[in-house]
């Protein structure tokens, strides 16, 4: 994709998807500031990165003066906004409805959907000044599909397809279009250590328990980093013109599964 000439934000990009989507806009031409509340992970990536093509900033998504500094910083570089990338999100332990904690269901809504309304809020003015460009959220699968006892974090990313949709309609007349991903698994640092866990209580290895997490769906493999990084560039790109309002489930073909087919599919083959 060619991204020469864009100035672009993108949260939570000092690791895993958010690391990939940095690596992936500066290798097409981006000028990019990187936000994340971890700053040894920011100098970390922007240390690897020619310097001249980055800037970083610290900061929480879901307190708005760290996001007018976020945006203050990407408009530093001189050239204007033109694309913005709310990645930064966090989890949930699992709880169900009757005993999740409210601290928990309010700390995963502040940053799964207040942080990239604040960044929106903040972005938008200047990427409308710059006469145009490309919002992009990062939601999940699960804003399309339940995973059982992680009502906070399905129900967040749910509301950022909504807001996504909202900021489509409302802003496609000023040539910002407004569109949402929906990965599934992403192999990353934190989504191995988690299925670690799970390999060890199926005595197995991280390999074999990816092979057995993976084999109903269609590609039969999780996604890479870099997988959604190009997708990304491509909606940051001029060559996605005319998407806007659109939800890209980034799978293998997972929501395309009917469970319970599958279940019988799989007696079957036993």
């Amino acid at each position: 994709m060619d991204l020469k000439g864009k100035i672009a934000i993108v949260t939570g990009g000092g690791s895993g998807i958010g690391e990939g989507i940095v690596r992936r806009f500066v290798s097409d031409g981006s000028y990019v500031c990187i936000a994340d509340n971890r700053p040894e992970k920011l100098e970390a990536v922007a240390n690897s990165l020619p310097s001249e093509m980055i800037k970083i900033c610290s900061g929480d998504v879901s307190i708005f003066e760290d996001v007018k500094k976020i945006v203050d910083t990407a408009l530093s570089f001189g050239k204007g906004l033109h694309v913005l990338v709310n990645n930064a999100g966090i989890g949930q332990d699992p709880a169900d409805i009757i005993d999740i904690d409210l601290e928990t269901w309010k700390r995963v809504f502040d940053v799964n959907v207040n942080g990239p309304f604040l960044l929106m809020k903040s972005a938008l003015p200047h990427i409308i000044k710059s006469g145009g460009g490309s919002v992009i959220n990062i939601s999940s699968l699960a804003g399309l599909r339940c995973i059982p006892n992680m009502p906070a974090y399905c129900a967040s990313k749910g509301g950022l397809i909504s807001l996504t949709q909202q900021a489509a309609l409302d802003y496609g007349r000023k040539n910002v279009r407004c569109n949402v991903i929906c990965p599934g698994s992403v192999r990353t640092e934190m989504i191995e250590g988690a299925m670690e866990n799970f390999a060890r209580e199926l005595k197995t290895d991280l390999e074999g328990f990816l092979n057995y997490f993976s084999k109903d769906v269609p590609l039969r493999r999780i996604a890479s980093p870099d997988e959604i990084a190009a997708l990304c560039s491509f909606l940051a790109s001029d060559d996605s013109s005319f998407l806007t309002g659109t939800v890209i489930p980034a799978d293998g073909g997972a929501a395309i599964v009917d469970v319970q087919g599958t279940a019988i599919s799989n007696i079957s083959a036993d």
